[in-house]
């Protein structure tokens, strides 16, 4: 039997619910894990997070991605040699915080880099403590960028086992709009068709949505469709690639939950993130494309109103490290398209 792949888990700000979620996922599943975890943390913060939940178990503290036997009952944390704030009061934006947050990254990061790990499982980050230890990064995503020396990035939602991707993502949405192209539609497609073989789909169908309400209806209610994506459809087309578009909106999702495509290029942030999380919340998992290593995340913030309740549900970070084991299978490939 091949060996399980391991993955570094990350907590997030710890003071936020990434502490409760990452142990609790962890001493669920214990050995029926499909992989290995190894919370990157400082241990202190995630003993504090097993003792407010009741957990039975023990949080043993590595100093090297050498790591001993698995044992049941124990959940492994490799220490960032930085305080995570174990005496900080749940819920505050803390600069110190901020630090470990940075620094869990860094770690994970450099491990998965070196082959020490399949991939990464990323909780949630406070962006105000992170600036406040010195981050310039708006987020996760960007800091992984210039870790791993990746150049462009972009978003793959994973919602029972179909994709969708973004062609535009934290912008308002008049600036997404203003975005579009053919140009711009072109790359977005060619990166999404890339994501899905990397990810297993060799022959992929992908589903460009519209914009406008009924697909713009002729030009009577936009005629984005019409300049833009429509040809940047045909240009796919031209080129052998299986896309179809642009689909209205209103039920390209849905034929995308019932197995008509392997992915869906969104338009903007909220099309996709809407359709998803409606179909399960729970269930979908981010992963980062673009990078030389493998990311998932969960997609909610580090809920700062309920941090050290022993409330905070655990189901995010329990998809995302399940699906990160389904993933790990794709490593090398990758490395390979994306430079590792």
């Amino acid at each position: 039997m091949a060996p399980r792949p391991t993955l570094a888990l990350t907590v997030g700000d710890p003071v936020g619910i990434g502490p409760e979620i990452t142990v609790r996922t962890l001493a669920e599943l214990g050995d029926r894990a499909p992989a290995r975890g190894v919370v990157v943390a400082d241990p202190a913060v995630l003993r504090r997070a097993a003792a407010l939940l009741g957990l039975g178990v023990e949080v043993r503290a590595l100093s090297s991605w050498d790591l001993p036997a698995e044992e049941e009952g124990v959940v492994d944390c490799l220490d960032i040699g930085e305080p995570g704030g174990a005496e900080l009061a749940w819920g505050t934006v803390d600069a110190r915080a901020g630090a470990a947050a940075v620094r869990a990254i860094e770690v994970a990061t450099r491990a998965a880099l070196d082959r020490r790990v399949e991939g990464i499982v990323t909780g949630p980050i406070n962006k105000e403590a992170i600036w406040a230890a010195g981050s310039r990064h708006l987020g996760h995503t960007e800091m992984l960028g210039e870790l791993t020396g990746a150049t462009r990035q972009n978003t793959m939602f994973v919602v029972r086992g179909a994709k969708i991707f973004f062609a535009t993502r934290h912008v308002p949405l008049r600036g997404a709009l203003e975005r579009i192209s053919e140009e711009q539609q072109v790359a977005a497609i060619t990166e999404a068709l890339t994501a899905l073989r990397v990810f297993g789909h060799d022959e992929p169908t992908l589903a460009v949505a519209a914009v406008n309400p009924h697909g713009g209806e002729g030009g009577a209610f936009g005629d984005e469709e019409i300049r833009h994506l429509a040809p940047a459809v045909e240009r796919a087309r031209a080129s052998g690639a299986d896309v179809v578009g642009p689909v209205p909106a209103d039920s390209v999702f849905h034929r995308l939950l019932n197995g008509h495509y392997d992915g869906v290029l969104s338009q903007y942030h909220d099309q996709g993130h809407i359709a998803a999380k409606t179909a399960d919340f729970d269930g979908t998992v981010s992963v980062t494309v673009g990078l030389p290593i493998l990311r998932t995340s969960v997609d909610h913030g580090t809920a700062f109103d309920i941090a050290g309740g022993g409330v905070a549900d655990h189901a995010t970070m329990r998809s995302a490290f399940l699906r990160g084991a389904e993933f790990a299978r794709f490593a090398d490939r990758i490395r390979a398209e994306y430079g590792g």
